[in-house]
């Protein structure tokens, strides 16, 4: 087998919408630089995300120097939202977590309001140091993370992706495969590995950062949205729910927990640790 090595990077900095692959990125206790610091939420300041509104695929958030965004969308006109200022917070609801963050400002609240087609706010987690404690079942004390699902990142392999697109073909919606890499919004992609050997890792190192595996990756109705058009389909829900179902959830990919810092880069070496 190929050596392993770390073949994508992806960076989200708002929840949920578009982001970028840059060739590097910063390792910070609470994930990538940048990922996932920004979410949208409704009037209720409760979060919003692709599983009820697919259109938000459409959106696509640049990050820019110093954390700033730049926002773009379809038929929407370019919105340059600045890191606001630290002042007061306000409590904002992620699932059962209840975290606090600072409004992004009047300007972004109309520029998703627009888009999306009702109330909506966006928000900047200002402390992540701070604000949102891991689940202690899977993490040290002190551990937290920002906006993302549960985990700092997501890991994926190139050679399970392949091996579900083969499965997919010889299923009922063999003509919805096969699926992009992007169907999953992993942050690091991994080349050179066998299929479905992150089920036994526990500690691994990308270049020079060394991670946990915290666990499996659960996954939603997400991941049958095609990110490009916003249109959904049956897979790889209906494929992962006949061979990858870990009791009642059905999954791909592994949740990694940094366990140092630094910054990786597309080509570094991918090691088992554990």
């Amino acid at each position: 087998m190929a050596k392993s090595a770390l073949r994508a990077i992806h960076l989200y900095p708002v929840k949920s919408i578009a982001g970028s692959g840059p060739g590097e990125a910063v390792v910070e206790p609470w994930g990538l630089a940048g990922d996932r610091r920004w979410m949208v939420v409704d009037a209720g300041r409760k979060l919003l995300t692709q599983r009820p509104l697919p259109k938000m695929a459409l959106a696509h958030a640049e990050m820019l120097a110093g954390g700033a965004l730049r926002l773009t969308a379809p038929g929407m006109a370019a919105l340059t939202v600045e890191v606001p200022a630290p002042g007061e917070t306000v409590a904002v609801e992620h699932f059962q977590d209840k975290i606090d963050a600072v409004p992004a400002g009047p300007a972004a609240a109309a520029w998703f309001r627009e888009f999306l087609g009702i109330e909506a706010e966006l928000v900047h987690l200002d402390a992540p140091e701070i604000r949102r404690p891991i689940n202690p079942k899977y993490s040290e004390p002190g551990d937290t993370v920002t906006f993302a699902d549960g985990y700092p990142l997501l890991l994926t392999t190139t050679s399970s992706l392949d091996a579900l697109n083969s499965l997919i073909a010889q299923g009922d919606h063999a003509d919805e495969g096969p699926l992009p890499m992007n169907r999953f919004r992993p942050n690091v992609v991994v080349d050179g590995t066998a299929p479905w050997a992150e089920d036994d890792w526990r500690r691994v190192r990308i270049g020079e950062v060394v991670f946990q595996v915290a666990k499996p990756s659960a996954r939603c109705v997400v991941t049958t949205t095609d990110q490009h058009t916003a249109e959904r389909g049956k897979e790889p829900l209906r494929t992962l729910a006949r061979h990858r179902r870990f009791g009642d959830r059905l999954v791909f990919g592994q949740n990694l927990i940094p366990r140092g810092a630094g910054t990786i880069r597309i080509g570094d070496p991918f090691e088992i640790l554990e």
